[in-house]
């Protein structure tokens, strides 16, 4: 049954190629025969990200390499003042190949045909750490270091440090602009984005050339690191220390002395986060933003924290450790829970817009990816407990290839195959072997992992990020 489900997701994988021009260029979303394929014959970025990196621990790194150079062709490059059009530097949420006339095209989707019509921030994000993951699997830095990437980082940089209405170090973002892209009430500065933003950032800082304007953006992205940092650790982390300081807040604080710096009422506390913590565990909120904490738990984001080191490692511990002491809400039947709890009653229909997909335990509410298997792996083996890592995974093996491989399941504990899980989704088949592969050979993970930095961390020991630098005119 083992060998079984391993060739099984391996020959599933590989049927989910996508081709242009007689190259593998992506692989498509799903491939469920009993279900309209709507756009999930496209291939997403972020989805892809999981196939890539199955490709690359296999010594397969040509299908990234096409992807990564296929995405920068189809990056948006020309500064417009239509709303309708994407902006400069923007990546495509997904695209498809057409043929007109016997020619083979790539067309773009950049949320334009998307539910709610929004465009995606994370696809430049995943982009780029893919970027990386494909250098240091194959050694070909001479890509990231070609004029048209090293432009295309540039505009990425350009289109996320650039001045805006806002004086947060972190992003504001629309509902349903990453993983999560329906209204879940996620508006704001959601924890996902911060921590891909983080990994993308540091990810500049290794593969743009030190030359010319690179200097300037060089030196943003350290001080927005920095800032970045702080502010996350800092305001996002929430435990029993935490919740004690929250619960003792004044409102209607001003100054640079106040305590309450985003004028959060203890009120908003929910009462079951008081138990569900331990004196040793914690995690990072899901958003952050003025009156609000969204207490929620977000499994993609705070595993993404710990891959990247963006918590601390005493905060990854308690992260790791909260997982462990809420096995059975985070994990249950199927790993890992998108986001917990779920919203129900009146709140569902409020933050949803009475979405009739994500009621409560479903979806994008309290639903269990598969996906998010091997995002719980590699921060599992960062943080030296691979026991956890295969005790998920061997959840996962008992149902993953009888249940066909669904998009995601539903139910307090993961127990249901989603009510509208497409199967044969290839980001589920892409992370169970993504997960055998990082737990056959644990070096895998500085693919996708960074380690602490120790330049950032010695500035914010001392109390404060650095100072703030700003672009010249001349690149902005």
């Amino acid at each position: 049954m083992y060998r079984q489900m391993i060739d099984e997701a391996q020959t599933a994988l590989e049927a989910a190629i996508l081709y242009y021009q007689g190259e593998p260029i992506g692989t498509v979303a799903a491939r469920d025969p009993e279900a309209e394929a709507l756009n999930y014959d496209q291939c997403f970025v972020r989805d892809f990200v999981s196939s890539a990196l199955v490709f690359l621990m296999q010594g397969k790194p040509d299908i990234v390499r096409n992807f990564l150079v296929a995405v920068l062709g189809l990056q948006s490059r020309e500064r417009r003042l239509d709303c309708f059009q994407p902006g400069q530097g923007l990546h495509p949420a997904s695209f498809k190949v057409e043929v007109q006339a016997g020619e083979e095209y790539l067309v773009a989707d950049f949320g334009e045909q998307a539910i709610a019509r929004v465009a995606p921030i994370d696809s430049c994000f995943w982009w780029l750490i893919l970027l990386r993951a494909y250098v240091k699997a194959t050694g070909d830095l001479a890509l990231a270091h070609r004029a048209d990437f090293q432009q295309g980082i540039q505009m990425i940089l350009q289109l996320c440090l650039e001045a805006r209405f806002d004086l947060f170090p972190t992003l504001l973002v629309p509902d349903g602009s990453f993983m999560i892209d329906r209204r879940m009430g996620v508006y704001g500065h959601p924890l996902e984005i911060q921590a891909l933003f983080y990994a993308a950032l540091r990810t500049t800082r290794e593969l743009l050339l030190p030359d010319g304007t690179s200097k300037t953006y060089l030196e943003a992205v350290e001080a927005r690191l920095s800032h970045l940092t702080y502010h996350v650790r800092k305001y996002y982390w929430i435990d029993l220390q935490r919740l004690n300081e929250i619960y003792r807040y004044k409102g209607e604080e001003f100054g640079d002395m106040a305590v309450n710096r985003f004028n959060v009422y203890p009120d908003t506390i929910p009462s079951w986060l008081i138990e569900w913590l331990s004196g040793t565990s914690g995690y990072l909120a899901g958003n952050l933003g003025p009156g609000q904490i969204d207490f929620r738990f977000f499994g993609l984001g705070n595993l993404m924290s710990v891959i990247v080191s963006l918590a601390t490692g005493q905060q990854s511990q308690a992260i790791v450790n909260l997982i462990e002491q809420r096995w059975q809400d985070l994990i249950g039947y199927m790993p890992l829970k998108i986001c917990f709890p779920a919203v129900e009653g009146q709140d569902w229909k409020i933050i949803t817009g009475c979405d009739p997909k994500n009621i409560p335990w479903s979806y994008h509410n309290g639903g269990s990816w598969p996906v998010l298997l091997w995002f719980l792996t590699a921060a599992m083996l960062k943080m030296g407990r691979d026991d956890l890592a295969y005790k998920a995974l061997e959840i996962a093996e008992k149902r993953l290839l009888p249940d066909q491989w669904p998009e995601y399941y539903d139910g307090r504990t993961g127990k249901l195959i989603g009510k509208e899980a497409r199967k044969y989704q290839t980001w589920t088949i892409a992370a169970f072997l993504a997960s055998k592969a990082l737990l056959e050979n644990p070096s895998h993970l500085s693919l996708i992992s960074f380690d602490e930095d120790l330049e950032v961390d010695a500035c914010l020991i001392k109390g404060s990020p650095v100072k703030g630098t700003h672009f010249p005119n001349e690149v902005i």
